[in-house]
């Protein structure tokens, strides 16, 4: 079993990513996920996407694997290769997750049978600045620790803009491979390699560092029309509802569905299949965590 850690700071597009690599590649892939989060969310949409609805999914919550839930996550991984034992194994930590320390973690299990391919960081080169100043020790770790390295969310950036972010990247890791064009312009070949790259050299050094990043999850939210979604959403990019860097989720608006999904202070809003319980993930700093409830549930029992 080959093991590929795909990493990314919150909102870089992780599951994107995954999503598009069973798309290019075809391939046996079980999915770990790791949610920073009292309930987990995109465990759920991988189930729904036709990519990888039919793949194994194992979700792991309230913790993180690079560090509190090590000795959980290292027997999941076991239990994987000894009963599914699939081709190939892709790990998404928590987007506050020290990639070198998910890394070391997986040293420990290597074997015969499970091997480390190079891990992948994805960047979101919009936010690169903000958050570089604002939570270095995660971010410039998941840049250094990375065997390659993809810009996100810059597709309308000019050469001269790329140019800068190539150099600030290369400041942190001179020896990744980097793309600063859209990993889904790559060709088939590029997905392939990847699933090829070992793991080489020694594992980069990190630093334990601790997050203050609060999450508040939440299950059985509405709300009675997409408006009023809008409407919330609006207040949370805001700040109404607190410093919020990432939330994801998925309800019932109206007579429909709708996914929702904020990073950077920007949002998106989908249609979605009914779900068997909508759920709902907030992390950022000074969380208004009784606005918050009031706001999504509100609804509940009228």
């Amino acid at each position: 079993m080959k093991v590929l850690v795909i990493s990314g700071f919150l909102g870089a597009g992780k599951t994107t990513f995954i999503k598009m690599l069973a798309q290019r590649t075809h391939r046996d892939f079980a999915i770990m996920e790791n949610e920073y989060g009292e309930v987990d969310v995109d465990s759920k949409i991988l189930q729904q996407d036709e990519s990888t609805k039919k793949l194994n999914i194992w979700e792991l919550t309230e913790g993180c694997i690079c560090c509190s839930m090590k000795s959980d996550f290292a027997a999941s991984v076991l239990t994987i290769a000894n009963t599914i034992d699939p081709e190939f194994l892709i790990v998404e930590p928590t987007g506050v997750g020290l990639l070198s320390k998910v890394l070391e973690n997986l040293a420990k299990i290597q074997y015969e049978k499970i091997i480390l391919l190079s891990p992948v960081t994805i960047l979101d080169g919009h936010s690169f600045d903000r958050y570089l100043k604002e939570f270095p020790e995660i971010y410039q770790d998941q840049i250094a620790a990375a065997g390659t390295v993809l810009v996100s969310k810059e597709e309308s950036a000019s050469p001269e803009e790329l140019a800068v972010l190539e150099s600030k990247i290369r400041k942190i890791n001179p020896t990744a491979r980097l793309h600063t064009e859209h990993y889904s312009r790559l060709k088939d070949d590029w997905w392939q390699q990847l699933l090829k790259q070992g793991l080489k050299g020694k594992l980069p050094p990190g630093a334990d560092a601790d997050s203050d990043l609060q999450n508040l999850g939440l299950s059985d939210i509405s709300f009675k029309t997409a408006d009023q979604l809008i409407l919330f959403l609006n207040g949370v990019v805001s700040g109404v509802f607190g410093s919020i860097c990432r939330a994801k989720g998925f309800m019932q608006a109206g007579a429909g569905w709708l996914r929702f999904d904020v990073a950077d202070r920007t949002y998106s809003i989908t249609g979605c299949e009914m779900m068997e319980q909508s759920r709902a993930v907030f992390i950022g700093s000074s969380l208004e965590r009784s606005l918050l409830r009031e706001a999504l549930q509100k609804n509940l029992h009228r």
